[in-house]
């Protein structure tokens, strides 16, 4: 049989996320392998990618069976490997002796931590290795190890994320409020941009922390979602709304892929001025206490019923929100799409938001 030499490449994490939920709690096979947990059976289950695996099986037998928990539990009291199918519907095979590539690098000791540690890196299945002796499960997927943990142990590490995340949200309020009230004045500069910028990749990154946990519990895990979705509401469409303001280049796609980028981006080098001022492609001459004025995207959005395409004619004609608050209702009508009524709603919005912003 020839032999894989190669490794899978690694998924996105969005990828695991898919994968991981096969065995979260409230699933078939969740129930199953904590059965066999319990029972302090040790055991080797492999999960999907039949292409890859099936080549890799030798003896056992095929069984091509309707999964059940009851019938994990007991197969698993043989020596060999389980195969299900990708959708963990069917177990496939029974009692195997698994053959990855012996020449793959591995960290673990025991036969079965070895060969499911083989399995994950030469295959996208998932390769659950169950300790006897430790009633462990650790998890093989995509060249990555992961321990896989008791509900209430994910539960408690969940509620602390969101802790975290409301300290953080709240922060990130305070900051953007400021910085309206900065900008009102026309007084921002690149290092209130670099903390805004700090404060929304800080959310969203705990979020991310979040939303593994999520992930993990399964359907033990709908009111952290819920809480992580509340907190985290609206923060994408104004982080968005922050970049078109002030990077270089201010189309919404534009923003979209600095958005995306900014996330590859290590945190700490995001709270350097010079960098952040960087990634918003700002001369070099607006990297100093020069003052930066925001083109008032995200202040236009916080005035009712104005859609996003009058927005982006408003910006266009004014160039920024300074020079739209000097305008008056005769200069707002003049830009498409804003008429009587809407200019003398922008007028007042705009008094609305200045009123409600801290005085710095």
């Amino acid at each position: 049989m020839p032999k894989a030499t190669s490794h899978i490449e690694r998924g996105s994490a969005e990828d695991l996320r898919t994968e991981l939920r096969k065995i979260a709690p409230g699933t078939a096979l969740r129930e199953g392998i904590d059965m066999v947990r319990a029972a302090h059976s040790g055991a080797l289950i492999v999960i999907g990618d039949e292409e890859r695996v099936i080549p890799l099986c030798s003896g056992g037998f095929d069984i091509n069976v309707p999964f059940t928990p009851q019938r994990l539990y007991e197969l698993a009291k043989m020596d060999g490997a389980i195969v299900m199918d990708n959708d963990g519907e069917h177990i496939l095979k029974a009692n195997v002796h698994l053959v990855p590539d012996a020449a793959l690098p591995t960290s673990e000791t025991g036969m079965r931590h070895r060969a499911a540690e083989r399995m994950g890196l030469q295959t996208r299945a998932i390769a659950l290795a169950l300790s006897q002796r430790r009633a462990t499960v650790n998890i093989y997927l995509m060249g990555r190890r992961f321990l896989l943990e008791e509900t209430e142990t994910v539960l408690v590490r969940a509620d602390q994320a969101l802790q975290t995340l409301l300290r953080y949200r709240s922060a990130l309020d305070a900051t953007l409020g400021k910085l309206t009230t900065l900008e009102f004045q026309d007084l921002v500069t690149i290092d209130d941009i670099t903390e805004a910028l700090g404060r929304f990749e800080t959310v969203k990154r705990v979020a991310r922390e979040v939303s593994r946990y999520v992930g993990e519990l399964g359907t033990e895990g709908r009111l952290v979602k819920m809480q992580m979705e509340e907190l985290t509401a609206g923060v994408d469409d104004v982080y968005l709304l922050f970049l078109r303001d002030y990077a270089a280049k201010d189309s919404a796609r534009d923003a979209q892929i600095l958005m995306d980028h900014l996330r590859t981006v290590p945190l700490e080098r995001l709270l350097e001025p010079d960098v952040a001022s960087s990634e918003f492609g700002l001369r070099p001459s607006q990297r100093t206490d020069e003052h930066l004025s925001p083109r008032g995207y995200r202040v236009l959005a916080e005035i009712p019923m104005l859609p996003i395409a009058v927005i982006n004619r408003i910006v266009d004609r004014f160039g920024h929100l300074p020079g739209l608050l000097t305008a008056d209702a005769e200069d707002l009508v003049r830009v498409e799409g804003v008429g009587a009524r809407r200019a003398r709603a922008i007028t007042i919005g705009l008094a609305r938001v200045r009123s409600h912003v801290a005085v710095v």
